[in-house]
């Protein structure tokens, strides 16, 4: 049976979300859609992650965590762990070569990281959208020392993404390519210029949520059941291979696209 999920979401850390959009409310949304597996993936930083893991066992989620990081080549890359402590650790070092350029909130927006009942612990002083002292060819092997997964994010997006940064889908350690849509067109949109080459990668669509009127946009189905992949007793996360094994069963774009869009 396949779990309905949704791999890339922000919360109020991230200054282009909404403060709205604590991880009590995105739980709470994401649980009312119906999706059963539900990531946090604030830019740069999981330090909504302690609250996100709360608020998910209270909604009946099997929580993910990680980040949507910012590669030196200006790429976004969801990283995705099953453990908190691993996610917190990876965290961490990434904030240690983040650009660091003080964040304004009047200017840029608020990067504020709560509890499971919204109250404001504290903030986070560099902008966290900046690059991070990483290349993509390094990421993956660097996310998988610290148990990771590495997806790079909205590959046919006109910016942050692989394609807008580097013309191509590059190869690496992916566990899967998230896309706006499936098959992914090569040129951001226009249907006359051909599909993108995603060069055999398993596909994934995902919310990309900032606002809580985006939870749930676009979840995908992942085909494993809660069985196999939920969490083996307090304080463990759920399963890596599983989670593994699952992403690369998904479909790759297909020779013929007609009628595959999502």
């Amino acid at each position: 049976m396949a779990l309905l999920a949704d791999l890339h979401n922000h919360s109020c850390l991230s200054p282009c979300g909404s403060l709205e959009l604590s991880p009590r409310r995105l739980a709470e949304l994401a649980a009312a859609r119906n999706v059963k597996v539900l990531a946090l993936t604030d830019h740069n930083s999981s330090l909504n992650c302690p609250a996100f893991a709360k608020v998910c066992l209270r909604y009946g989620i099997i929580p993910l965590f990680g980040m949507e990081a910012t590669t030196r080549e200006e790429i976004h890359t969801l990283c995705l762990f099953t453990g908190l402590e691993s996610s917190l650790a990876w965290s961490e070092y990434v904030y240690s070569i983040l650009i660091p350029f003080p964040n304004d909130p009047e200017k840029t927006g608020d990067q504020v990281y709560v509890d499971e009942d919204d109250t404001i612990e504290g903030e986070v002083e560099y902008f966290l959208p900046n690059a991070i002292d990483l290349s993509i060819e390094d990421i993956g092997p660097k996310a998988a020392e610290y148990g990771g997964i590495v997806i790079p994010a909205h590959v046919d997006r006109p910016a942050f993404s692989m394609v807008s940064q580097l013309g191509v889908i590059v190869k690496g350690p992916w566990a899967a390519l998230e896309c706006v849509r499936i098959p992914p067109l090569a040129r951001f949109g226009d249907p006359g210029s051909g599909y993108l080459d995603t060069l055999g990668c398993p596909l994934i669509t995902s919310s990309d949520a900032h606002y809580p009127e985006h939870v749930a946009r676009r979840p995908f189905d992942l085909d494993l059941s809660a069985e196999e992949l939920q969490p083996r007793g307090p304080g463990t996360g759920a399963d890596m291979e599983a989670l593994k094994r699952a992403l690369a069963k998904q479909p790759g774009a297909p020779e013929n696209p007609g009628g595959y869009d999502r």
